[in-house]
């Protein structure tokens, strides 16, 4: 028909023109074209209807499809979105908490490095502490080593049995001139072990009589010094040195000063005392003050005017103490008598019990004299 005639002719025409510009989607070109031919002139009207509707259905549905496609589009594209949204959002949380974790860890790890390097520093502080420590032990260990050897040296040398043929004469004081049997004591510069080695052993009288001396063993005190022998010991509570601390030991001991005489006593116990001649000696400077050192001529002990030739040091402490003959006297015998036990107890004296108690009971004797004033001359 001629209609069918036209829109091929037409649709030919449109194919032979150029194409300029950009392309298009299909839809739109077929949309475009259908216009186009609808807007044609028809001979036949019923015809020319008939067409004109097919195109307008052509086109509406090319719309409503290119509608569909666009929605579904969109949606598809928002899903994506939403989706890379949410997968960002939990990278981003993931991100957070690790990095919360690192700066955990690194807070961690600078708390212990500090605590390390304290530790350390704590460790070494305490080794040098102890190092000093055990130095200064040995030295004294190493001195009181030497001071006991050369008392064991000098023990033996004066507790060696006699002969006839030679006798000892420290050990038989009858056979001295009377020139030698003089009394004589002195502490120097040693310690209360070593401050009478002489004193606490040459003179070991025999139970027979001197001179006009008569002695009888008093049963109680010799077997309480037998008891004791058994198991010797620096105890006080035992039977035999708690009488000699009641009756000799603490009333030599007492003297004005009751604080500085506890301390003098302590010291005369743990061998930690010493006495010093001060003429021989640079006077160091005292910590304390000089009434409570005494002075040259005031002695710390009784607090009375006396001209003080010794000084004593109680211990590693700095202080010195002026004090009195009478006072270093009443020291001097309790010392001889405490390093003479030491010897028994440390197995250096070998005698027969009964001359054991005789030089302890000498020692007594010398206690008693000295709390009651007595003194010789040298002190």
């Amino acid at each position: 028909m001629w209609g069918q005639a036209q829109f091929e002719e037409s649709r030919h025409q449109l194919h032979k023109q150029p194409l300029v510009g950009q392309w298009k989607a299909l839809a739109s070109a077929t949309t475009e074209q259908e216009l186009q031919f609808s807007e044609l002139p028809g001979k036949d009207c019923s015809t020319g209807d008939e067409n004109q509707s097919m195109a307008q259905l052509n086109v509406s549905r090319l719309r409503s499809s290119s509608v569909e496609i666009r929605e579904k589009g969109s949606e598809f594209l928002k899903e994506e979105l939403r989706r890379a949204l949410k997968e960002l959002k939990l990278k981003d949380e993931e991100c957070e908490r690790l990095s919360k974790v690192r700066e955990q860890l690194e807070q961690e790890l600078e708390e212990l490095t500090a605590s390390l390097f304290e530790e350390a520093h704590k460790m070494v502080r305490e080794a040098n502490t102890k190092q000093a420590a055990s130095e200064k032990q040995l030295r004294e260990a190493r001195g009181k080593i030497d001071m006991l050897q050369a008392e064991v040296t000098a023990l033996k040398t004066l507790v060696i049995t006699s002969t006839p043929s030679s006798p000892n004469r420290e050990l038989h004081p009858q056979l001295q001139s009377p020139s030698k049997t003089a009394f004589r004591k002195g502490h120097g510069r040693n310690k209360s072990t070593s401050s009478a080695v002489v004193t606490a052993t040459n003179q070991n009288t025999p139970s027979e009589s001197v001179g006009s001396e008569f002695k009888e063993v008093d049963s109680i005190l010799f077997a309480e010094f037998q008891a004791w022998k058994e198991f010797p010991s620096l105890d006080k509570s035992c039977q035999f040195l708690e009488r000699i601390y009641q009756e000799d030991v603490g009333p030599c001991l007492d003297f004005t000063k009751h604080e500085l005489s506890e301390l003098v006593q302590a010291a005369v116990e743990q061998n930690t005392l010493t006495i010093e001649p001060v003429a021989t000696q640079t006077l160091p400077v005292v910590k304390v003050s000089a009434i409570e050192c005494g002075g040259p001529k005031k002695c710390a002990l009784s607090g009375l005017s006396r001209a003080c030739r010794h000084r004593i040091k109680l211990g590693d402490s700095g202080n010195y103490y002026y004090i009195s003959p009478s006072c270093r006297a009443r020291i001097t015998a309790v010392c001889n008598f405490f390093t003479y036990i030491r010897y028994i107890q440390q197995g250096l004296v070998r005698q027969d019990v009964e001359l054991m108690y005789w030089e302890i009971m000498r020692l007594r004797k010398e206690m008693a004299l000295a709390k009651l004033g007595y003194y010789s001359s040298e002190m």
